[in-house]
């Protein structure tokens, strides 16, 4: 294998790291919002959201992906609005393998994270507003420092997910090599072509990368960092 070659064998980490970085940010901002106000408003059809958001964990990713495709895709008005309007292009694409992973993520951050927004006493942000706190003073010094641990649980469970994204990832981005091949995809792409080599080094990479986030972070969590 060349210098060339070796290279490019790079890629598929590169992007995993890239795709899964963006889709946690994204995954953590909005996914906060929505955890914010499933744990503390009530609202009609609050339960049907809270379906929605389970909804990819219980959903197999095909299925997941192949709606995807057909909502961003130019069959439909959306996708051709994002592609004619806006110059946003989706499917088969890295930016599809993003909106893959944050769908694929979004239920394992909301659960953490709403949990640790419900965990917070109402009576300490009760209080605060009587002291003339704004509501985003409340949450910015009273509700996130003591629901962080949950929502950091929840990134971190988040950015594994979208690491190893492979269906819905496939179906959106699609498997192109040195432009949407992320490491989960290169792996199953090695098994097929019988490169046996290649295969068992990528699902190290992986592991090995998956396991020392997790680890770091737990560390983190526990004040040993």
């Amino acid at each position: 294998m060349g210098l060339t070659d070796n290279r490019m064998d790079f890629f598929p980490l590169y992007l995993t790291v890239k795709v899964s970085l963006i889709a946690t940010v994204i995954t953590v901002c909005a996914g906060g919002a929505l955890s914010w106000t499933l744990a503390r408003k009530t609202f009609p059809g609050k339960d049907i959201v809270d379906a929605l958001v389970v909804q990819p964990l219980v959903m197999p990713p095909t299925v997941l992906g192949y709606y995807l495709l057909v909502l961003l895709g130019r069959g439909s008005g959306f996708g051709r609005f994002l592609s004619d309007t806006l110059g946003i292009e989706i499917v088969f694409t890295w930016k599809g393998a993003v909106v893959a992973a944050v769908i694929s993520s979004l239920p394992l951050f909301v659960k953490p994270a709403r949990a640790a927004f419900e965990g917070v006493g109402g009576d300490l942000e009760n209080a605060a507003r009587l002291l003339g706190k704004t509501e985003w003073e409340v949450l910015r010094t009273i509700t996130l420092p003591l629901a962080w641990r949950g929502i950091l649980a929840g990134a971190v469970m988040a950015f594994a997910r979208a690491t190893g994204e492979f269906g819905a990832t496939l179906m959106v981005a699609g498997n192109i090599p040195g432009r949407t091949q992320t490491l989960p995809i290169a792996i199953y792409d090695a098994v097929q072509s019988g490169d046996t080599a290649s295969a068992n080094a990528l699902v190290l990479i992986i592991t090995v990368f998956s396991f020392g986030v997790i680890y770091a972070t737990g560390r983190l969590m526990k004040g040993r960092m």
